[in-house]
């Protein structure tokens, strides 16, 4: 059970402070969006140089921007260790993984709420990671979307069918309050922003999702 907390919801004038208080989380999430493939914007490749600079965990580049396959590679080659793009964005998604892997990252498929898993049930086998969005994506702080816990399940059959080591990411709403629900439905990797931030103690906060979600491990 991998803790990736979002900064998206961190106080973006300090962030290498902010990064510093997850320390004892798995990953940091790190929201890239360009205000065309969601509406707003957020950081890009400067900063998430600085940030795999300065971060004491490994960073997780979740990219809802267009063109991924021109982008991506760069957020790899830059030292993120995973690297999430989105399919309804990308042109050729199995060469875009590949690429991705071959620069040293993870390389991880996102679906919006809308988006079906099984027309891509065949990528996985260039996949490390699958990525569920449980909220639109765009902005920080919505609701979690439990319709969208059947769309997780049904990636967990994939995996398991087709073996191999893939983990599932739920990114969205996910607190306290939902990540028993996500890790039941298989999900291994939780990205938590406010349910992390918005409070004093981010290292508890951390350990209390890992303990509820192991709990409930699928």
């Amino acid at each position: 059970m991998l803790i990736s907390p979002s900064i998206l919801s961190a106080d973006f004038a300090n962030l290498q402070a902010e990064l510093a208080r997850i320390a004892t989380a798995d990953w940091a999430h790190v929201d890239v969006m360009d205000g065309h493939f969601v509406p707003n914007l957020t950081l890009g490749l400067p900063v998430v140089e600085r940030l795999v600079q300065v971060s004491p965990v490994p960073i997780d580049a979740h990219l809802m921007i267009e063109d991924p396959d021109r982008w991506a590679p760069v957020y790899a080659e830059l030292g993120a260790k995973s690297v999430t793009f989105h399919i309804e964005a990308a042109r050729d998604p199995r060469m875009l993984a590949r690429t991705l892997r071959a620069e040293g990252a993870r390389a991880s498929m996102a679906l919006k709420p809308a988006t079906q898993w099984a027309p891509y049930e065949e990528l996985l086998p260039d996949l490390d990671m699958v990525l569920v969005m449980t909220v639109e994506p765009g902005f920080g702080g919505q609701s979690f979307m439990a319709d969208q816990l059947p769309k997780v399940r049904a990636v967990r059959d994939s995996v398991r069918r087709h073996g191999g080591e893939v983990w599932i990411q739920v990114d969205g709403g996910v607190s306290a309050a939902t990540i028993e629900q996500c890790a039941e439905a298989g999900a291994d990797v939780f990205v938590a922003g406010t349910a992390v931030y918005n409070a004093d103690d981010a290292a508890a906060n951390i350990e209390r999702l890992r303990v509820l979600a192991a709990e409930h491990a699928h």
